[in-house]
């Protein structure tokens, strides 16, 4: 199996960091995100791995060459002309992925130690084009599931936005842990061209589609600010 890691952000929320690096490259306990995160992915025996680029993007590729690619197959997808979101970054690495093989697309800003397995064999026993890793914690966004766990709105915790696929019927609120399985059926269902948000799309799609998410215990941290690398740290030694 392949995995996608979204590497090109700005990081906006780490900066001073992110002034001079990109996200990617922050440290939990000496280790930057971007090398945890391939050696946390092997360890489920994936080797296989495209990362996308944009904010100091050169900084990845000459980590990786120093690195030997952790001795694993690496591919760039090269988005330093312009920064595509989640969406337009996924469209854009389709020739690295679209093969007819289930991926994975997994945050370079999220630790966790979530049992990648078990969510892939979920994503496949529901045969979907994308399965949602999602936990319950604390977040400004949650998404919306029915009793069967199938996405049919999001909500803005804070200003109480909501969108919604039906009337809410108690759905379960849950929070994205920025981890996808997708298989490559998604490129054809995909609507949006350029720089987009891949969460608008599922959005749109969970009105015709199905959409499961996987709820998890595992810990996770998403290391976007500079507290949350301190909460890191004590986690993920």
């Amino acid at each position: 199996m392949k995995a996608l890691i979204f590497a090109a952000g700005k990081g906006t929320r780490l900066k001073p960091f992110t002034d001079h690096h990109p996200k990617a490259m922050a440290r939990v306990n000496g280790i930057p995100l971007l090398e945890r995160n391939i050696k946390y992915l092997q360890s489920f025996g994936i080797n296989d791995f495209v990362i996308n680029v944009h904010h100091f993007g050169q900084q990845i590729v000459d980590f990786l060459k120093e690195n030997n690619n952790f001795n694993a197959k690496i591919e760039i997808s090269d988005e330093q002309a312009e920064l595509l979101e989640t969406g337009g970054g996924l469209v854009f690495a389709r020739r690295f992925l679209d093969f007819g093989e289930d991926f994975l697309i997994m945050n370079a800003d999220i630790l966790t130690d979530m049992n990648i397995t078990d969510f892939v064999n979920y994503h496949q026993k529901n045969k979907d084009f994308a399965t949602l890793a999602v936990s319950d914690r604390n977040s400004s966004r949650k998404l919306l599931f029915n009793e069967d766990m199938i996405l049919r709105g999001w909500m803005n915790v804070q200003s109480g936005e909501q969108r919604l696929a039906e009337f809410n019927k108690g759905f379960k609120a849950l929070a994205f842990s920025g981890i996808h399985c997708i298989n490559p059926e998604i490129f054809n269902k995909i609507k949006r061209t350029g720089k987009f948000s891949i969460m608008e799309e599922y959005l749109d799609l969970m009105l015709t589609e199905k959409i499961h998410g996987y709820e998890h215990n595992a810990q996770l941290v998403d290391v976007g600010r500079p507290e949350s690398v301190l909460e890191a740290e004590q986690i993920f030694k």
